[in-house]
């Protein structure tokens, strides 16, 4: 059985995300979607609360299984059998730090792949940061995550939506 991991902050999970989860879930047996806390990031909602939002919107996919952690990704990918870790690639800007990361869990773990995805091109432009920047100002964000995902983040920044 062949499972991979596909860790991120999801603060909150996008659309964009979601793309990567469903084509990643029918490349493997088992996917494992991580949320990692970032110590470089202010997150809007907790990490359990992420890892809520994430498995209502993954509850169709079978394979798929949604955990929290902490610490190195290569140490959780070896506890939990992993052998691909799946990054989602938007533009050469995400290219350039997922190479460094990659190559730095190379030297960490060297049984341990990763595997590059591109965004599909509805979704290029699409990232967790921007979407809490356009509802921190009641702009309209239903073609960017889900309705559950839309409706908490206006809630958490009690803010009201603008007409859409």
């Amino acid at each position: 059985m062949l499972s991979a991991v596909y860790p991120g902050s999801f603060d909150p999970i996008t659309f964009g995300h979601l793309d990567i989860i469903v084509r990643a879930s029918k490349c493997f047996d088992k996917l494992y979607v991580v949320v990692f806390e970032n110590k470089g990031k202010t997150p809007l909602f907790s990490v359990s609360e992420r890892v809520a939002m994430i498995q209502e919107e993954c509850s169709g996919l079978p394979n798929v299984e949604v955990l929290s952690s902490s610490g190195l990704l290569v140490d959780f990918a070896k506890k939990h059998g992993v052998k691909v870790i799946v990054k989602g690639l938007r533009a050469v800007s995400d290219f350039d730090y997922e190479f460094k990361m990659a190559l730095m869990n190379k030297k960490l773990a060297p049984d341990i792949e990763t595997v590059f995805m591109m965004t599909s091109l509805k979704y290029l432009y699409l990232s967790s940061s921007l979407v809490k920047e356009v509802a921190s100002y009641g702009g309209c964000i239903k073609d960017l995550v889900p309705p559950g995902v839309e409706k908490r983040v206006f809630e958490r920044m009690n803010v009201q939506r603008m007409s859409q």
